[in-house]
């Protein structure tokens, strides 16, 4: 065997027996008299030493001739470390080598492979089978693993099945953009990459399937940043004979069991809010609770004074910022040119000091006596010391540039702390979104979504106004995860259609095979889908999803490793009997 051990398992209760390890060379150090050598393999770390005095010569002449990244076998006896090391598990001891084989030799690596290495990001992923050598991308791929089997022992626990999906589909519109593959046997025609498995874990549930999960990728040509990638994972989840309740429970102990397998973290339960209580206390419907700043919306006390600016608006709204108030005018006017920039679209800034005792000073004080500045901090929560800032202008505009703000702040205030998890459900969303440009409404969700009970009626009359039966669950300020109770009866989908701006020919088109199968006794159903990628990032205490990727794609979508994608030859072309234009 080439290994009897693994580098990180060695301790005191081995010294004085012979062992065998594997691995690759992090570094070599050169005394003259005495030469070490740390190996590393995904366990840890074992220092070797080949002595003058008790090492033959050869011996020691092969150990100075190992490189960075060499690929080693050694034998020798665990002996105690004279210099101890208390940072890493095997500190106590050392082995001291009496067999050398250098399995394979290694070009000196492009950048060092330490925790903190001098490589950039796109070397680091051109080399990426090299970074997944460094403890920091190991050990999140590791974690990614443990979250993963944690999943699937509590679903399995729960009486669900994992059933696999076809990859090769019909392209069906689900808001994003498919990628799709052309077809040699059906020319003309193509297959499309699954955005997501929604209509063939119905199909299960119409199959008696009752409790179905899938660990599935799934594909979306879309725009790029930190958190996406065109190809993610999903934990895809159905039940059958359930209604909204039975899923929450079901997917808030999942959430729980995972937050205390992980982290030790034991939680009663998952609090819940509507859409629009999230819209109205945070400006978003997937709210960070960590921390407070919860919006005061100022219309009554703000407008009908002399300053036009708030007049004009549709909305008036601001938040506190605790401690505030010691911030300099260099930079709340820098806060002022943050809301500013494009990305955020805010015209301008309101703000107000809340003075230790008891005054207020704004920006605006011409137009606002301290009685009113006072009805401000009562709608803020603002106390002494604090700092309001205030923006207005179209509701939805202005409630998402104070949300950007308000998580801006948290993360210059250290608010958000990755240590710590507040899960939130989100319930009750719209049922449709309007389409400003086109006046045609769109599923906020997917055209399978089911209104709440009671409220299909109103699709004629108001359809703003229905609500679905649909639930989002948050953590930290990130949607984790996502689902409603489904329709399951031809007539009821009928009807989503319509109202989609679907004809029936092009229904029949997309979902002849789904509508079919609801006449064949379809059970009331419901499921969620969470992100696999960003679940295991946030568990893991950070932001992007990239590192918890073994292979992920830049934020052109390529793979820089691979060289993908890639022109492919005229052979396969004409084969597929495409043409590519010049």
């Amino acid at each position: 065997m080439y290994r009897t051990h693994t580098c990180g398992e060695l301790n005191e209760a081995h010294i004085g027996q012979k062992v065998q390890l594997a691995g690759w060379v992090q570094k070599v150090r050169d005394k003259g008299f005495v030469v070490w050598i740390d190996l590393r393999d995904r366990y840890g770390l074992t220092q070797l030493v080949f002595d003058q005095d008790r090492s033959p010569a050869e011996l020691l002449e092969k150990a100075r001739e190992a490189g960075r990244e060499f690929v080693l076998q050694v034998g020798g006896e665990v002996i105690e470390r004279a210099s101890k090391n208390p940072k890493i598990p095997t500190g106590n001891i050392e082995v001291l080598v009496t067999e050398f084989t250098v399995l394979n030799p290694s070009l000196t690596p492009p950048f060092t492979i330490e925790d903190t290495t001098d490589g950039g990001e796109e070397l680091r992923m051109k080399y990426r089978y090299l970074d997944i050598r460094r403890s920091p991308v190991k050990n999140n791929l590791i974690f990614r693993s443990r979250v993963t089997m944690e999943v699937r022992n509590y679903l399995a626990a729960k009486g669900f099945i994992e059933v696999e999906t076809p990859y090769l589909i019909k392209s069906t519109p689900e808001g994003a953009r498919d990628f799709v593959v052309p077809s040699r046997m059906n020319a003309g025609e193509f297959y499309a990459l699954p955005q997501s498995p929604q209509t063939f874990k119905q199909l299960l549930m119409v199959g008696g399937m009752d409790k179905y999960f899938q660990i599935v990728k799934c594909f979306r040509d879309e725009d790029l940043r930190a958190d996406r990638q065109p190809e993610f994972t999903q934990i895809d989840c159905e039940m059958a004979f359930v209604e909204q309740e039975d899923i929450l429970s079901t997917f808030e102990g999942l959430t729980l069991h995972l937050l205390e397998r992980i982290h030790g973290i034991r939680l009663e339960e998952i609090p819940r809010m509507t859409y629009d209580e999230a819209l109205k206390r945070y400006g978003s419907d997937k709210p960070d609770i960590r921390f407070g700043m919860e919006f005061g919306e100022l219309n009554p006390v703000a407008q009908n004074r002399d300053f036009k600016i708030f007049n004009e608006a549709e909305m008036v709204v601001g938040l506190a910022v605790p401690g505030g108030n010691q911030y300099s005018r260099k930079e709340i006017d820098a806060l002022t040119d943050w809301v500013r920039r494009p990305q955020v679209g805010a015209k301008g800034m309101v703000y107000v000091r809340c003075n230790d005792d008891g005054s207020f000073k704004s920006s605006v004080d011409k137009f606002y006596s301290q009685e009113d500045l006072s009805l401000w901090a009562a709608e803020t929560g603002a106390e002494k010391g604090d700092l309001i800032l205030v923006l207005s202008g179209d509701v939805d505009k202005v409630r998402t540039q104070l949300s950007m703000l308000r998580m801006e702040l948290a993360q210059r205030l250290g608010l958000r702390k990755p240590g710590e998890f507040a899960p939130l459900w989100v319930v009750d969303f719209p049922l449709l979104e309007k389409d400003e440009e086109t006046g045609r409404y769109h599923a906020m969700h997917h055209p399978f979504t089911a209104p709440k009970p009671g409220q299909i009626e109103l699709l004629d009359t108001d359809p703003e106004a229905v609500r679905a039966n649909a639930y989002d669950l948050v953590l930290n300020g990130n949607e984790i995860g996502g689902g409603s109770i489904r329709i399951h009866d031809r007539t009821t989908q009928e009807i989503m259609f319509r109202h989609l701006g679907f004809s029936p020919e092009e229904a029949r088109q997309q979902f002849g095979f789904l509508m079919d199968a609801f006449q064949y006794g379809a059970p009331p159903h419901g499921g969620i889908a969470f992100g696999l990628d960003r679940l295991v990032a946030i568990l893991g205490g950070q932001e992007s999803i990239r590192d918890f990727i073994a292979f992920p794609k830049n934020n052109s979508g390529r793979d820089v490793m691979i060289d993908a994608p890639a022109p492919i030859d005229s052979t396969q072309l004409d084969e597929l009997q495409l043409r590519l234009k010049k």
